[in-house]
């Protein structure tokens, strides 16, 4: 069994506004916290086998907008070495989440396209 999508991401320049749009679209809703610059967890609320986790939120750097999906892994460090032996390139070393939502790391594939990896608490 291959490793699952476990997340997805939507980066905009205003999250608010698309925050609304796939409320208002999908009826998904989402909770910005200031405490996390505006990011806001999005609730699918996707049956059966539970909600794909996602979050809809500011980009950080310019031309950072779009969309990313994480694919849940074991050992982030490993699998970005793997990627990178496939043609990858790493972006984003493994970070840590805040209040225990694991960590994350990004590699490009080897056509620029932006590709998450996710773990859960000690997957780093």
């Amino acid at each position: 069994m291959g490793n699952p999508v476990a997340m997805f991401e939507i980066v905009s320049t205003d999250p608010e506004r698309l925050g609304r749009f796939y409320g208002e679209l999908f009826g998904w809703s989402v909770d910005a916290d200031p405490a996390w610059g505006g990011y806001g967890l999005v609730d699918t609320h996707a049956e059966p086998g539970g909600p794909l986790i996602g979050g809809i939120g500011p980009s950080y750097q310019p031309g950072d907008t779009g969309v990313k999906f994480y694919v849940g892994v074991d050992d982030l460090g490993a699998w970005l070495g793997k990627a990178e032996g496939l043609g990858a390139t790493r972006l984003v070393e493994p970070t840590d989440l805040p209040e225990g939502f694991g960590s994350f790391a990004l590699f490009a594939d080897p056509d620029g396209n932006t590709v998450g990896l996710w773990a859960t608490a000690g997957g780093s």
